[in-house]
């Protein structure tokens, strides 16, 4: 995966090879599958591509198809659904090797005054200096090294608040079973462009939302569950800057079935800037 802020600049810079039409390039990974994230951004830029630069993306809602391969390069076809007087839909499909790994719709709307409220960010939060790095925290649960989650998200710089594990998780909460929070951001500058900094977010946003379902289970994503996100949306409410903390406050209402779903709240200097939801798949291993 991307181990710098350039790379991944990289990443999500697609080559466009005809109208609507575009293809993203692999990074370098140890991963047997592409990670979502990365579909996701590199579908968001797609979509973006094709629309006019005064509007805004503030919707998408993605699912995922098929395990996609690290070896094959993504062809990205965005068809024009439509373009009224203040809002643009895009419909983004991803494919590799003729198959269909991903779609997304997305829409955007140019910006306008309006009425305007939102949530309070949560109090008594630790500054990201205060925290642990999410590498240490999962070589800590795991016993794994630390330099192998550094080596595929060093574009990422993630410090682990806490989570609601029992007996005695930071955020215990009755009402809400399986919460956790990070700090998040690129691990350097991003450029101007509004719409880089969404699709970074969109990027790291996949990172640890599911293992919020996965908290008060035992389940650790990548050592004792099978994992898989199965769709994935996100509501962008204000401007951000992905290269700034921002801070990623999850909570899973429910997991039946094998399945987790999970909302989150983005928060950045106090204001709500984004809202993000996902399902995926989290069956437990049986022990061999």
């Amino acid at each position: 995966m991307p181990q710098s802020v350039t790379e991944l600049v990289e990443l999500l810079d697609l080559e466009e090879i005809e109208v609507g039409l575009f293809r993203g390039r692999q990074p370098k990974t140890a991963l047997q599958r592409v990670f979502g994230g990365q579909v996701l951004a590199q579908g968001l830029v797609a979509a973006s591509r094709t629309v006019p630069e005064d509007r805004r993306l503030h919707s998408m809602h993605g699912y995922f198809i098929r395990p996609g391969r690290t070896d094959l390069p993504i062809v990205f076809d965005v068809e024009n659904i439509r373009d009224g007087r203040s809002f643009s839909a895009r419909r983004a499909v991803a494919r590799q090797g003729g198959q269909v790994i991903f779609f997304a719709s997305s829409s955007f709307h140019t910006p306008e005054d309006g009425v305007e409220h939102a949530d309070a960010a949560p109090g008594d939060v630790p500054d990201p200096e205060d925290c642990p790095t999410l590498s240490e925290v999962l070589s800590k649960a795991s016993g794994r090294p630390a330099s192998l989650w550094e080596q595929e998200w060093g574009a990422l710089e993630v410090r682990y608040v806490g989570d609601s594990r029992p007996p005695d998780g930071a955020l215990v909460d009755p009402d809400h079973p399986a919460r956790a929070r990070v700090w998040i951001r690129t691990s350097g500058a991003l450029g101007e462009d509004p719409r880089q900094h969404q699709s970074a977010l969109a990027y790291a946003s996949d990172l640890t939302l599911l293992s919020a379902s996965a908290t008060p289970h035992g389940l650790i994503i990548g050592l004792n569950v099978q994992a898989a996100s199965i769709d994935h949306a996100m509501w962008f409410h204000r401007p951000f800057r992905a290269d700034q903390w921002l801070l990623y406050d999850q909570v899973s209402p429910s997991a039946s079935s094998a399945l987790g779903l999970s909302t989150a709240r983005l928060f950045q200097g106090g204001s709500l800037v984004c809202t993000v939801a996902q399902e995926g798949l989290i069956r437990p291993l049986r022990e061999r």
